[in-house]
């Protein structure tokens, strides 16, 4: 078995352990945030059917003893079944999945068609008109939150103006508010670094003499900068996925998309333990397979660089 198989492996494990890591501090939150059978039941219930309720979700059970049961029923696949809704966790979680990615997929397909000009341009004309919109576009992407971008977003181009609708899913009209609002975080950390990394790489010494040898700038960037300033933004592109998926949960609740962020926000709210558990480990498998994803794309960018 070679290195890079050693390595994947490697990888591979880790991811299975993170969310072996992670099933069980969403068990274990869930378990401390409340009791279901009080939100399931009237508020007149008596204390008999509080009781029998609890029998019937097995959480007059030891909390080892639950946690065994969660686990064998885990491996295969089972999450058992939404409290509040009645049906397999693992069905409504897959049913919502598909408007959280293309919500995701937009968002990050915008905010890449957007950065990665600006911030070439940024890197090859340092101090230009082109430098410090790069700049501003990093800094408020960095800093403004999703959720007051969002409402501000909400107040000028819905209610103000009346150009687009403020919440729900349908039409392409419903995607322009929150992908904006998602894509912004996206923008400024791809603007950032792929122009930082070119303005560094633009004063080695080889890309020095490519240009002594009357090599056009565009040959430069193309042929030699561009390629080795890769990886970083492959990395940054690979985490901000992640950040994209983790910020649905918020950009859902606030644009009322039908996604599974906003699925698990109100399960949350219902302590519905089998959705939470199955949205959860959805959303951490997804991330960890682009993040693994991420690191096989190094070699290919990089030979140097190992799997």
């Amino acid at each position: 078995m070679n290195r890079s198989s050693n390595g994947f492996l490697h990888r591979l494990a880790t991811a299975v352990a993170t969310l072996w890591a992670l099933s069980l501090l969403v068990f274990l939150l869930t378990r401390f945030s409340g009791d279901p059978a009080v939100l399931l039941l009237p508020s007149d219930a008596s204390p008999e059917e509080l009781v029998q309720l609890r029998q019937q979700l097995g959480l007059d059970r030891s909390l080892l003893h639950q946690y065994f049961v969660y686990l064998s029923q885990v491996v295969r696949g089972d999450f058992g079944q939404s409290l509040r809704y009645g049906t397999s966790a693992m069905g409504l979680v897959l049913e919502r999945l598909p408007a959280t990615m293309q919500l995701a997929g937009a968002a990050a397909v915008f905010g890449w068609v957007l950065a990665v000009p600006l911030g070439i341009l940024a890197g090859a004309r340092p101090n230009t008109i082109w430098d410090r919109l790069a700049r501003l576009v990093s800094l408020f992407g960095q800093s403004m939150p999703v959720y007051w971008l969002g409402i501000v977003l909400i107040l000028l181009l819905s209610v103000r103006w009346g150009w687009v609708p403020a919440s729900g899913r349908g039409t392409w009209g419903h995607m322009v508010l929150p992908v904006m609002a998602l894509s912004l975080n996206l923008m400024g950390s791809v603007t950032r670094v792929l122009r930082v990394q070119l303005q560094d790489i633009l004063q080695q010494d080889y890309i020095r003499s490519a240009r002594a040898k009357g090599l056009p700038m565009r040959s430069v960037l193309g042929k030699h900068a561009l390629k080795n300033a890769g990886i970083g933004v492959v990395t940054v592109m690979g985490l901000q996925l992640g950040a994209l998926l983790g910020g649905t949960v918020v950009t859902e609740t606030v644009f009322a998309w039908p996604g599974l962020g906003r699925l698990v926000v109100q399960a949350i709210q219902f302590r519905d333990f089998p959705l939470v558990q199955a949205g959860v480990i959805v959303l951490a498998s997804v991330v960890i397979l682009v993040n693994l994803l991420t690191d096989l794309l190094y070699p290919m960018l990089d030979r140097r660089v190992g799997v």
